[in-house]
Formats: structure tokens, C-alpha cells, sequence
């Protein structure tokens, strides 16, 4: 019987490390130029088809958000399918899940920096962006929340003695400083990595407009001993200040709910728990998009499966960790015997609003667990699917924690009940729109791989210099280019 013919690629991928026994980070072309060269393309090349395609689209669905949200102003909330008790509906819902999806890029970025994880260099630069993204379409929601929007200044920390309203135990005053601090770290973050490949797009710029636009970017870049030291302490420093962002933020944003009296809301298990659901959700969409593009602009030789296993590994542990919270919240309602906390959970499961339960039930809990399995993990589709379940069941437990400990309270005679409306389905609609055009326009114009962390980590970057700042000044100035 013939043996099956075996493609290079394929073959390296089957290659493992003789030292450390796993598989290599890189494929195919792994020379200097040419990891400049495939980052590069998709920035230097004509926009195909598909992106333009793809970019009218989002363009159209941020269209409908910017109407709805103009009609909003107009008439009120009450367009919304909000009422006495649900009085937060799909808009908080949609805010709690942003900022989730946002904490992937700074775990990445600067946890498994700390932590010198290599594997990290291909898809760093990506879940960044996407925290960008998913932060202005998480800062979205409660601007158009609060109503009275002329009256916004009120969220802002201003000095009591101005004699303005600011109320500092308000949460969404600390919403306010938790996202925007957040948000700002995270670009500086993003930015300041970004510089040594932006000084290569502008070195390899064929139109003086380009080679403007990048240089005035690029700070002036030009891969010397001192600029990467001030470049490598400065990203050090950065990613020291991040990392305690990412447990504080969404615990912050938790606060909203767990400070309430409200039977569902009011447990202390809601900062941790939130953080694991964010770091959750964040690497599902970190994976559901990375897929699609490593796909899109081949860069397979780049973000390889161990990539990808390695982000399946990271949403089996912090699923289980949703699982355990899930549970510990069931336990907790009958071992306190309060019969509000047994009646909010009982609600929960068989209530009015038990499909939405367990629909995050399976996909949160279930359907995960197949990640237990390797040949699972190092499957696209696989992992594409289940990426896409986890970004559904984690929605719906922001769906399911915001209105049904609402729409049931202490009260019968309060009870009610909950139903979106045209613009609540828009508005959500409309924030995917909002973060696929800035999604469209990071990947068309700025490169989507950190070109300098990859090439610092190649053999060939090595020999030049012993410390790590003196190898990636040997491959990530003009030539890498």
C-alpha cells in the first residue's frame, strides 16, 4: 500500500522541540524577511473582495446603532423593552459582556508577558486590538443608559466643591473610572508595541503619503541599543501596571451588582467569578477571530495549532472555573437557607427565563469539555464552534444574571416580566457593527502579528546578541524589512 504523501509543512508541524518536546512555534518560512514579509502583506496589498465586503457590512450594522442611538436621544429609553422592575435590560447586558471580552488582550499581552510564555508573541497583537474595540463598544452602553444623557458630566469625578452632582458611591461612578483607566492602559499598552513594526511599514512604504503617515507613528524608530532599552523597560513597566487591571476591572464592574440587596445579585463570589467569565469569553472571541484570520490571510506557518491549543487549554481551565462558580452559587443558596437566594435560584433554572439558563449551561459548562480531548483541541473547526457557543452561553449569563434576578424580587405584587424590543436586538446588532469596522480597519492598516517579539525568538535573531533587547535590534529594524 502507497505511504501518504506528507506536505513540508505538515512534516515540520509533526517536528517537536528536542529539548523542550513540544511543537514549534513557527513553520515554513521562518527567516527574518520573511515573517516580515507575510505580516506585511495584508497592510501592502490591494483590499481583496471579502474585506470590502466584510467592511460595507460592518459599516452598515454601526449605520443602524448610530440611528437607533440618534432615535434614542430623541425619544428615551423607553424605546427599550425596559420597565419597572427590569429596569436594566440588553443594554447592561451587552456592557458586562464588552468588558469581558476585553480582558483577554491585557492577559495576554501583559500576564503571559511576565510570565515569558513565547507562545504568546503570534496573537498578542491581536487580542490588544480587540480589547481597544471591545472597550469603545463597552463604553457605549452606559452613555446611552443613563438617559438624560445632557446631563453626563454627572459620571465624571469632579470635585465635590464645585457643587455639581458627582456621587462617589455610585457604581456607575466607578464604572467610570474602572473602564476608562482600563481602556487607556490597555492603548498606551497597545501602542507602545506597536512602534518597532510601524517604523518597518514606514521603511518599507512605497507612496510618500504612507511613509509620512508611519513615520509620524513610529516616533522617530530606528532600532538602536538605547531606543530598545527604553523601549523594552517602558513595555515592562506597562505591563506591570495592566495585569492588576485585569482583576480589578470587571471585579469593579461586578460591584454593580454584588453591593445591591437584590436576591441573585447580592453574593460575595461575583468579583472572581466575573473575572474567570471574562477571561472566558475574551479568549472564546480572541480564538472565534483569529481562526477566521490566520484562515483569511495564511497565516498558518505563524499562528500554528499549538497556538490555538494552547488558547483551548487556557478556556478549558477558566470554564471549569465558571462551572465550579455556578455550582458554589447552588450550594450557597441551600446551605445559607435564605428563601429568597433558594426562590432566585429555583427562578433561575425553571422560571419564566429557564431556556436562557441553560442555554449558557451548555455552552458554558458542556460544551467546553470536549477541550479534554487533543484531537479536539488541535482541530480548527472544533475549536472555531465551540469558540462560537462560549461567545452565545457567555451573553446569556450576563442575560440571565442582569433580568431574571430583576424581573422576580422580594415583592410579588412587583413581579414582572421582560421583553426586548426592535431597538434593544439594534443596539446589540449595532456594537458588533461598531467593533468588526474597527476590527476591519486594524487588520487592513496596521499588522496584525508583533513582527519584533516574533523575529526576537528565531535562531537566526539570537547569535547577534546575547540579551534579549540586543536580538530583537538584530531583527526588527529596517530589515526585518
Amino acid at each position: 500500500m502507497a505511504t501518504p504523501r506528507v506536505s513540508a509543512v505538515e512534516h515540520e508541524a509533526n517536528l517537536s522541540d528536542p529539548l523542550s518536546g513540544r511543537a514549534p512555534l513557527l513553520l515554513g518560512d521562518r527567516s527574518l524577511h520573511g515573517i516580515t514579509k507575510a505580516v506585511c502583506r495584508p497592510v501592502e496589498c490591494v483590499p481583496s473582495r471579502a474585506w470590502t465586503l466584510f467592511f460595507v457590512v460592518s459599516v452598515a450594522m454601526m449605520g443602524l446603532y448610530v440611528l437607533t442611538t440618534a432615535y434614542l436621544f430623541y425619544e428615551g429609553i423607553g424605546i427599550w423593552g425596559v420597565n419597572n422592575p427590569v429596569n436594566w435590560g440588553w443594554a447592561i447586558s451587552n456592557f458586562v459582556f464588552w468588558v469581558g471580552i476585553s480582558h483577554a488582550g491585557t492577559l495576554i499581552s501583559a500576564v503571559l508577558y511576565l510570565f515569558r510564555q513565547k507562545w504568546r508573541t503570534s496573537i498578542n497583537r491581536f487580542a490588544e486590538a480587540m480589547t481597544i474595540f471591545a472597550v469603545v463598544c463597552a463604553l457605549s452602553y452606559p452613555t446611552i443608559h443613563v438617559g438624560r444623557v445632557w446631563l453626563l458630566h454627572w459620571v465624571f469625578p469632579i470635585p465635590n466643591q464645585m457643587g455639581t452632582w458627582p456621587n462617589f458611591r455610585s457604581p456607575l461612578l466607578w464604572d467610570v473610572f474602572a473602564v476608562t483607566i482600563y481602556g487607556l492602559v490597555s492603548f498606551i499598552f497597545w501602542y507602545l508595541g506597536m512602534i518597532p513594526d510601524l517604523a518597518t511599514l514606514r521603511d518599507r512604504a512605497k507612496t510618500r503619503a504612507r511613509k509620512i503617515t508611519y513615520g509620524i507613528f513610529a516616533l522617530g524608530w530606528r532600532g538602536s541599543t538605547r531606543h530598545w532599552k527604553h523601549y523594552e523597560r517602558a513595555y515592562l513597566l506597562l505591563a506591570a501596571l495592566a495585569t492588576p487591571l485585569v482583576l480589578s476591572v470587571h471585579s469593579i464592574v461586578s460591584f454593580d451588582f454584588a453591593i445591591s440587596q437584590l436576591p441573585g445579585w447580592h453574593t460575595t463570589i461575583f468579583p472572581p467569578y466575573f473575572v474567570a467569565g471574562a477571561v472566558f469569553s475574551g479568549f472564546a472571541m480572541v480564538l472565534t477571530l483569529m481562526v477566521i484570520a490566520r484562515w483569511a490571510f495564511k497565516f498558518e506557518h505563524i499562528v500554528t495549532i499549538r497556538h490555538l491549543e494552547n488558547m483551548a487549554k487556557v478556556i478549558l481551565l477558566t470554564g471549569m472555573i465558571i462551572a465550579y462558580a455556578y455550582g458554589m452559587e447552588l450550594f450557597i443558596a441551600w446551605y445559607g437557607q435564605n428563601p429568597y437566594e433558594s426562590f432566585s435560584c429555583a427562578n433561575r433554572a425553571f422560571g419564566p427565563y429557564a431556556w436562557a439558563y441553560w442555554i449558557m449551561i451548555v455552552c458554558n459548562v458542556i460544551a467546553p469539555q470536549i477541550f479534554w480531548f487533543k484531537r479536539a483541541r488541535q482541530n480548527v473547526v472544533v475549536l472555531f464552534v465551540v469558540s462560537i457557543l462560549i461567545n452565545i452561553g457567555m451573553w446569556f449569563e450576563r442575560f440571565v444574571i442582569t433580568v431574571t434576578s430583576l424581573h422576580r424580587d422580594f415583592l410579588p405584587s412587583s413581579w414582572g416580566d421582560y421583553s426586548p424590543t426592535f431597538f434593544d436586538v439594534a443596539a446589540l446588532v449595532g456594537s458588533f457593527g461598531l467593533f468588526f469596522t474597527l476590527f476591519a480597519l486594524f487588520i487592513r492598516y496596521l499588522p496584525m502579528v508583533a513582527m519584533s517579539e516574533v523575529k526576537a525568538g528565531l535562531p537566526e535573531a539570537k547569535p547577534h546578541h546575547g540579551a534579549e533587547g540586543g536580538s530583537r535590534e538584530a531583527s526588527a529594524t529596517g530589515e526585518g524589512a
